[in-house]
């Protein structure tokens, strides 16, 4: 049973299936508030808060105070917790974090609707990350436009689920024997999900001033070494037998990587963005929260203490590390395959013709099938067509093995197993389709 709030708000939260987003709205939704959501997908919106309402829109393309005009008429405050690590083909920071916001806060101004802003550690106009400058650039478009707001600035956020920089930290921590790490003295400063809720709840309710900004961080701060060997130990993975701290160079190779796929739509947490926030550090100053004397950021103990791993984390940090290798792995099994058969059609096609085909038709089966295998293969490595891809992979390996068993049934018996090894790729796309799912 929720209890009732002093005051019943409407309060839209902006980003609201996202990691930060869906456990604020869960948050104020269980004090008995009005919470609604604005994501840019349906699918993901219902799966993740299907007890709220929900406006579909793209932050992107909100870049204009009539765009919020709106979206904003029964709200009375608003919680901005969109954000994206990197531009790429679905993000482009500079419209979701100062356009976007400028004109929200604009409107805000114009409606005196409050405007909680959910920043991030470190966001300084002169910062070397984009996400960062970013970042402030839209706090700033806050404080200029003179709405009721308050700005709270969170480190390194952990979950019980894990998005961007804890889902790297979870993956490393996951990898058996060995301990990759970089930046190992790096120093952090964590903060639950919870406690960035409860700041936010405390502002709904009017007891964090008005024009507030600071960060939610824990009291000390601890090595990046510290963080990811507490992080192995929630997860219920033994220490590792030995610590490999890779050299810049495979760092920089890394991300680069990482950086291209972005442009195919995959969101690595290795990407150059993440890396360079991690290498700069998370720490911030917990006095100006402290100040107010409302529910301290608990430390990184006492967080994972009130979390739960469970196998499902431990087994989602352990895919995670896996993922890329099943992608690169059918990927190149499919293109392999369809080259090979381009280049040697004529000796595929005398199969076809050993059992009656006419050549013409063989030669353009075995084309035809080849172009389709190579169709597969570039269409997993393009994020938002993989887990099509997958189950297409499965369908065409059906097709091939009934349509090998009723036109050249033989091939059962061929020492190289050509139809046995069939099954394993099958089974390989399902468990990649299984890896694929974000959220």
């Amino acid at each position: 049973m929720t209890a009732e709030p002093t005051t019943k708000q409407n309060v839209l939260v902006l980003g609201a299936y996202g990691l930060i987003g869906s456990a604020i709205a869960r948050h104020l939704d269980s004090a008995g508030h009005s919470v609604s959501g604005l994501g840019r997908t349906r699918a993901t919106a219902l799966k993740v808060l299907p007890n709220i309402s929900w406006i579909i829109e793209d932050t992107r393309n909100l870049t204009t105070q009539q765009a919020w005009a709106s979206i904003l008429s029964d709200v009375s405050i608003v919680v901005n917790c969109t954000g994206a690590l990197q531009n790429g083909p679905q993000d482009d920071l500079e419209a979701v974090h100062h356009h976007a916001v400028t004109a929200l806060a604009t409107d805000c101004t114009k409606r005196d609707v409050q405007l909680i802003q959910i920043s991030a550690v470190g966001a300084e106009l002169d910062a070397p990350s984009s996400f960062m400058a970013s970042k402030a650039r839209g706090d700033a478009a806050i404080k200029a436009s003179g709405c009721r707001s308050q700005i709270f600035r969170p480190g390194l956020v952990l979950s019980e689920t894990a998005y961007g920089g804890t889902a790297m930290l979870r993956m490393l921590a996951a990898v058996p024997l060995v301990q990759p790490l970089a930046f190992a003295e790096t120093q952090i400063q964590t903060v639950s999900t919870a406690d960035i809720a409860a700041a936010v709840l405390a502002a709904v309710k009017g007891d964090v001033p008005d024009g507030f900004e600071g960060d939610l961080v824990e009291p000390e701060p601890h090595t990046l070494a510290e963080v990811v060997h507490q992080l192995r130990h929630w997860l219920g993975f033994s220490d590792a037998a030995s610590q490999f701290h890779p050299p810049r160079v495979v760092i920089k190779t890394a991300t680069a990587i990482a950086d291209g796929l972005s442009l195919l739509g995959w969101r690595s947490p290795l990407r150059s963005n993440a890396v360079s926030v991690l290498e700069g550090g998370i720490t911030g100053d917990p006095a100006p929260w402290r100040a107010l004397n409302l529910t301290p950021v608990a430390p990184l103990t006492e967080t994972l203490g009130t979390m739960t791993a469970r196998a499902e984390d431990r087994l989602a940090a352990r895919i995670s590390l896996v993922t890329p290798v099943l992608v690169a792995t059918l990927a190149l099994f499919w293109l392999v395959s369809g080259v090979v058969g381009l280049f040697q059609a004529n000796n595929a096609a005398r199969v076809l013709q050993d059992v009656g085909w006419p050549y013409l038709m063989a030669v353009t089966s075995v084309v035809f099938w080849a172009f389709v295998d190579i169709a597969l293969g570039a269409a997993i490595m393009i994020r938002r067509h993989a887990a099509k891809a997958c189950w297409a992979m499965i369908a065409v390996s059906a097709i091939y093995l009934v349509a090998s068993t009723v036109i050249t049934p033989h091939l059962w018996a061929d020492p190289l197993g050509p139809l046995v090894k069939i099954f394993p790729a099958m089974a390989l796309a399902l468990v990649t389709r299984i890896s694929l799912e974000s959220r």
